[in-house]
């Protein structure tokens, strides 16, 4: 632990909290955050750290210490969600309609622009560089994929992220070897009948009731067809068919995901759902296409990583800390810097019921215990110190 990361830090919380609530007024969605990214630049430059705009949107910046070492990149998401925010009595409730930071964006670009300028202070002693990477487009599982184009990861050795996490109390971090976060893929099935006057069925092929038989017993994947010690996901989560009350369906549109985290189960799931879909169609002589998706992969955090990160955090925080958190089916882009260096992510919690920041991510009363910002800026700040210092295990 670095003595003087934590204090300043703790001297400049005041100012993280404040231009967490600044980004929270003012939310920008997916490939938007043009402000966003402004205001990031504004702090780096203040701060003396040179950086390099990314297009359309998001920020890379390095900060080279004194002496040579290794890369260690922290990354922060900064985009927000179309949702619409419910919390009306916040002072810094969200200005624009529909939109907002439903999921703690705000939180991390503020705790790692914090961390930034505590590594600023100890920039003498840092045996290598750090790369800070502010990405746009994690909602939509866009934004990696093009900083890591546009050169994000070049050269580095070792990357860590964080997640605000309001299902977790305050004053707890969790950091697990293995599996963090699921692979989370998109499913798009169309099955065409032959539509025709609802007093007629007998003349038809009626879509809505293939689309019912498929949904209905495609669940026996899971339940029947994966091991299951290996979890597995599928949910559907739209479906169209028809176009009046008297009509039978000519067509039907399923939309689902499928989340898992191991690549032999993912790739299970996406030949029986073919599979289902196929043989439901042929079972009513209707006929269908299947449009399977890969997304993020599982966020699979590597062990000597996830164990430097469990030591910062004991050695900067305490042993009555560290949570052990369970995996989510929850996806997260932070994958695609996973197939680019080791390294691993952390769950800070933020949930508090007296402040009521316990709403789950991407509701609309979805807000953070802000006492859990100097938690996360410091834990950005030391794992960086630590990895250029010392090195995983």
């Amino acid at each position: 632990m670095n003595e003087k990361i934590k204090l300043v830090v703790k001297q400049n919380e005041g100012k993280m909290i404040a231009f967490r609530r600044g980004l929270h007024r003012n939310p920008e969605l997916s490939w938007q955050e043009v402000e966003t990214t402004n205001r990031v630049i504004e702090e780096l430059e203040r701060m003396g750290i040179p950086y390099r705009r990314m297009e359309p949107t998001g920020v890379v910046a390095d900060l080279i210490g004194e002496l040579n070492g290794k890369v260690v990149a922290l990354r922060a998401d900064m985009d927000a969600l179309p949702v619409a925010e419910l919390n009306s009595d916040l002072p810094y409730k969200s200005k624009s309609e529909g939109k907002m930071h439903a999921c703690g964006h705000d939180a991390h670009t503020a705790m790692l622009l914090s961390a930034a300028e505590a590594l600023v202070a100890v920039k003498d002693e840092l045996a290598g560089t750090v790369r800070f990477i502010f990405q746009p487009a994690e909602e939509i599982t866009e934004g990696a994929e093009v900083m890591i184009q546009q050169g994000a990861m070049q050269g580095v050795d070792n990357v860590f992220g964080i997640h605000i996490w309001s299902q977790m109390s305050t004053h707890t971090i969790s950091c697990n070897t293995g599996p963090v976060f699921a692979s989370a893929d998109v499913v798009v099935v169309k099955f065409t009948g032959r539509g025709g006057h609802g007093a007629m069925p007998d003349a038809c092929i009626d879509a809505a009731l293939v689309a019912s038989a498929f949904v209905m017993g495609v669940q026996a994947i899971v339940s029947r067809e994966t091991d299951p010690l290996e979890p597995a996901v599928f949910t559907i989560g739209r479906m169209e068919a028809g176009t009046r009350y008297n009509v039978i369906a000519e067509n039907a549109i399923l939309e689902g995901t499928v989340r898992s985290f191991h690549p032999r189960v993912r790739e299970k799931m996406e030949r029986a759902i073919r599979r289902y879909a196929e043989q439901v169609a042929a079972t009513y002589g209707a006929t269908v296409k299947v449009d399977y998706r890969y997304g993020t992969h599982a966020v699979i955090n590597e062990e000597a990583s996830a164990a430097l990160a469990r030591n910062v955090i004991t050695n900067s925080f305490g042993d009555g800390i560290l949570y052990s958190d369970r995996p989510t089916m929850a996806g997260e882009d932070f994958s695609y810097y996973l197939q680019e260096a080791p390294g691993c992510f952390a769950l800070v919690g933020a949930g508090n019921s007296e402040k009521d920041t316990e709403w789950a991510h991407h509701h609309g009363r979805f807000n953070v215990d802000e006492e859990a910002l100097a938690y996360g800026a410091e834990l950005y700040a030391q794992y960086a110190y630590t990895y250029l210092t010392e090195g995983p295990e």
